[in-house]
């Protein structure tokens, strides 16, 4: 097998240890987690001196589950620790230790210890930057773990946990079948992977294969399963300002979520029952957290260097969605606003599936433009996307050229608009970039 070609955003120290472990990438595919277990072990099982662990799996909303459970326990005085993928800028963002990012000298340390210990053994980057979390988390103490699987789930560098405090699937739907399978139920089977004895296990609103799997693993392995409207629910007060959320263990009163977009409901109900079914013993000002969750390109408002391009009075928001579950909720989040005309400007990696990410996204749209940065690893060509479009879109080609664009049709008789650049994860953290964001 020949090594994954690592992006652009590698850089730097770090980066270079990286690239080195990069070159030990195994020569023939294993599906087993041997490797990973191996070198842990080597480690001393960093992995064993966890605090209580939540492990999440699904194709969309992973990381904003876990930004809602983090605020959640944070609001609760409780330290946190929050291991997430991809990066969006720097692979540091990977890793929140006890609230706060890891520092790059730190990490690279971690990494310089596992490349010695590894000594050279075949190992993908992603299961040493698995194993860097598990040392880092082990070394600080915490109150809480939150882990994201970071691809399927049975498989996953990240299912070496065997013991985790409650596990969390969210919605899933079609995406990297060339690894997970071409139906939802093979997809929900690798999700469903990370399923342990005993062990109760989330989830929100799934298709109907989906669920027959979940509640098939949940069963076999004698997991307790909280499904929302029926172990549990949420649902928005009537002037649509405030939630209310019940489990078997009571009901609460919630402010809104501070993500947006009425899927992050979904979500924020997802956190509080994956929490509550841990048994964890959060204080009840916890719950109210949900306000304070924040989770870069998920629906999030640009206001710098970029922003600056477009009109006074015009909106520049950011979603690295980029699959057809995601465009189904970013057309509805499109559907809302109908208060004022909205442009896309999107890009894609070269994988993924451009006409079933925009297809429900087309009918609300005023302008679509299709871009690919310079810096955006693996991006797919602008014509491909153009034609994914039906020949609705346009070539930006780039995100400034896009975004002046717009600008040159406002005018003194045109209303505001707002701006979404959506479509792949590694054009939003150029887009972060060019707009001069910096992780807190």
């Amino acid at each position: 097998m020949k090594a994954p070609t690592l992006g652009p955003e590698f850089v730097g120290r770090t980066g270079q240890v990286l690239e080195r472990l990069n070159r030990l990438y195994p020569a023939l595919i294993d599906l087993s987690l041997a490797r990973l277990e191996t070198l842990l072990a080597r480690l001393g099982h960093p992995e064993r001196h966890l605090p209580p662990v939540v492990h999440v799996a699904g194709t969309n909303g992973k990381g904003s589950t876990c930004a809602l459970m983090r605020a959640i326990a944070e609001a609760g005085g409780w330290r946190v620790h929050v291991l997430t993928s991809p990066h969006l800028v720097h692979v540091t963002e990977r890793f929140r230790i006890a609230g706060r990012i890891v520092t790059e000298r730190e990490l690279t340390g971690v990494l310089e210890e596992i490349e010695r210990v590894n000594a050279g053994a075949p190992i993908t980057v992603f299961e040493v930057l698995t194993a860097a979390g598990f040392m880092l988390c082990a070394r600080h103490p915490a109150d809480l773990a939150i882990v994201e699987v970071g691809l399927g789930g049975r498989h996953d560098a990240t299912n070496v946990l065997d013991r985790p405090t409650a596990c969390a699937i969210t919605a899933i739907s079609m995406d990297h079948e060339a690894f997970l399978g071409d139906t939802l139920g093979a997809i929900a089977t690798e999700k469903a992977g990370i399923i342990k004895p005993g062990v109760p296990v989330t989830t929100g609103h799934q298709p109907a294969a989906v669920m027959d799997v979940l509640m098939r693993t949940a069963h076999t392995h004698g997991s307790p399963l909280w499904r929302r409207d029926h172990e549990w629910s949420i649902t928005p007060a009537p002037d649509g300002a405030s939630l209310r959320y019940n489990d078997p263990h009571g009901a609460l009163d919630l402010p809104l979520p501070g993500l947006r977009g009425a899927h992050q409901i979904d979500n924020a109900g997802l956190a509080i029952a994956t929490l509550r079914a841990s048994g964890l013993p959060l204080p009840q000002r916890a719950w109210a957290g949900i306000a304070q969750a924040r989770w870069p390109a998920r629906m999030q408002r640009l206001s710098g260097h970029l922003a600056a391009l477009l009109p006074a009075g015009w909106e520049l928001w950011l979603d690295g969605g980029h699959n057809p579950g995601a465009g189904e909720v970013l057309a509805q989040v499109m559907a809302e606003w109908a208060d004022r005309p909205t442009h896309l400007v999107i890009g894609m990696k070269q994988t993924k599936d451009a006409t079933g990410f925009l297809s429900p996204l087309l009918p609300h749209a005023a302008s679509i433009q299709a871009v690919a940065e310079k810096d955006q690893h693996l991006a797919q060509p602008v014509a491909d996307i153009i034609a994914a479009a039906g020949g609705r879109a346009t070539a930006g080609p780039t995100l400034h050229a896009a975004l002046t664009h717009l600008a040159a049709t406002a005018g003194p008789d045109v209303p505001p608009a707002r701006v979404i650049i959506c479509g792949s994860l590694y054009l939003a953290g150029v887009a972060l970039q060019l707009d001069g964001w910096e992780p807190d």
